[in-house]
């Protein structure tokens, strides 16, 4: 006769951690079977008699004891008997309701996972709870725990001297703290930042440099070339000498593949001008300074151009330099005409410029009254030498001078003519209280007007 067949009862899906239990009435399985599907009889894999199904579990009463230590690998165990008949209808017989295995307390047998479990393994102890994502200790709290486990797995002699390391190494950690509390580091400032502290950059020194320089230049040459004159200049440097005043038509721009200087009456050599010509600016182009200022790489020069070549304009000015002496001591043998120590010798040198010589021999000749020389001057910073005197000072009211003898002298200057009509012509009060008469005339000095 044959045993009916008994529907299996749905597996649970588990879905906390599984411990197995132990206790009496739960059994071992000693092989690994097929799990009967719900509802579906287990079929025999071959032919023998069907495998019987283990007796379920006796009720538990009370509380389940907590699980001992390991028990001993148990033996084979004994063939279950028949089961008990069943009546009525599955126990199961409506829809499944998913449980907590922790709904029944503490589980300490085997658990066979149904078809579709899922089943979360993790060693027997306490669990460790779980750090936020993305949440890092901090170094003080990681080096804090490396010493103390360091120390713990040490000696007592090793943990003392640890102790006293780290002792040490935090008093210096304050130590330099302190120090650099009272003693700040000065960085170099950033690309772009501006202040005091900027100026100490190389770089940007010579920056500043070449640009108070090229200001400076710019200035002196507005004020002190004329106006009519043909000035050549790198391209920044024309831009400061018309922001200066000077007039654009009467700038020529010095770039690569340009050519040289052609009809300059000056050329300001700047770096850039001097890296466009080499050694032939000043063996060819320019070879005389009126005026210079700066060093080194920033260095500019105001330097006339040579029409002939630097050969021809260095003899015109070497004879105009004698000719400008002759007059200068025949000036000084006309009673008419004083002069101070210093005046006396500068004018017996062939210093000063033809222009002045000529107008003060003819004020003297043909002006209201003698003509007193105070100071000659307007020499331009770093002039080459024999590079003539354009100004010149004149006292207000020589000893022997009429009435009205300064508004005579000044209409009589404002009356000459070019190239003898002065670029400045004013009164002024010298730091001694003495009252004179400033003439001033541009630059270049032209050459060769005592002798043509």
């Amino acid at each position: 006769m044959t045993e009916p067949d008994h529907p299996q009862p749905d597996c649970e899906r588990l879905t906390e951690t599984a411990v197995p239990r132990s206790g009496p009435g739960v059994a071992r399985a000693s092989e690994p079977g097929p799990i009967p599907e719900p509802g579906i009889p287990p079929r025999n894999s071959g032919p023998g008699p069907a495998a019987e199904p283990d007796p379920p579990p006796p009720p538990q009463s009370g509380p389940l004891p907590q699980a001992g230590p390991p028990l001993p690998q148990a033996g084979p165990l004994p063939q279950a008997g028949p089961p008990p008949p069943h009546a009525g209808p599955p126990p199961h017989a409506g829809p499944l309701t998913p449980r907590r295995l922790s709904d029944d307390g503490p589980i300490t047998g085997a658990v066979v996972p149904g078809r579709g479990s899922q089943v979360e393994r993790r060693a027997a102890g306490p669990v460790a709870p779980r750090s936020a994502p993305g949440v890092e200790p901090s170094w003080p709290k990681v080096i804090g725990t490396t010493v103390r486990l360091w120390l713990a797995r040490r000696p007592l002699s090793h943990r003392v001297l640890g102790a006293l390391i780290a002792l040490l190494v935090v008093f210096a950690a304050g130590g330099l703290t302190v120090a650099l509390i009272r003693h700040p580091v000065v960085g170099r400032p950033a690309r772009g930042s501006t202040g005091a502290g900027a100026s100490n950059t190389p770089g940007l020194a010579s920056v500043q440099a070449a640009a108070a320089a090229r200001q400076s230049a710019a200035a002196w040459v507005s004020a002190e070339i004329s106006h009519s004159a043909v000035v050549s200049c790198d391209p920044a440097m024309c831009a400061a000498l018309e922001t200066g005043g000077f007039p654009a038509g009467d700038l020529m721009t010095l770039e690569p593949g340009a050519g040289d200087p052609l009809g300059s009456a000056v050329v300001v050599s700047t770096a850039a001008v001097r890296s466009l010509f080499g050694t032939r600016l000043t063996t060819v182009y320019a070879p005389t300074v009126i005026a210079s200022f700066g060093s080194g790489t920033a260095q500019i020069d105001v330097r006339v151009y040579a029409a002939g070549g630097a050969p021809t304009y260095l003899a015109a000015l070497r004879a105009d330099q004698v000719s400008r002496q002759s007059t200068g001591r025949s000036l000084l043998r006309n009673r008419r005409v004083s002069a101070s120590a210093a005046a006396r010798r500068q004018l017996a040198a062939g210093q000063v410029d033809s222009r002045l010589l000529v107008l003060i021999a003819t004020l003297a000749s043909e002006g209201p009254g003698p003509v007193q020389i105070v100071a000659f001057g307007d020499a331009g910073p770093g002039a080459s030498a024999g590079v003539p005197l354009r100004q010149v000072e004149i006292a207000a009211s020589p000893p022997g001078a009429r009435s009205g003898y300064l508004p005579s002298v000044l209409a009589f200057l404002n009356a000459q003519r070019t190239p003898y009509l002065p670029s400045s012509l004013k009164t002024t009060v010298l730091a001694g209280g003495r009252e004179v008469v400033r003439i001033v005339f541009d630059a270049p000095s032209p050459l060769g007007l005592l002798t043509g």
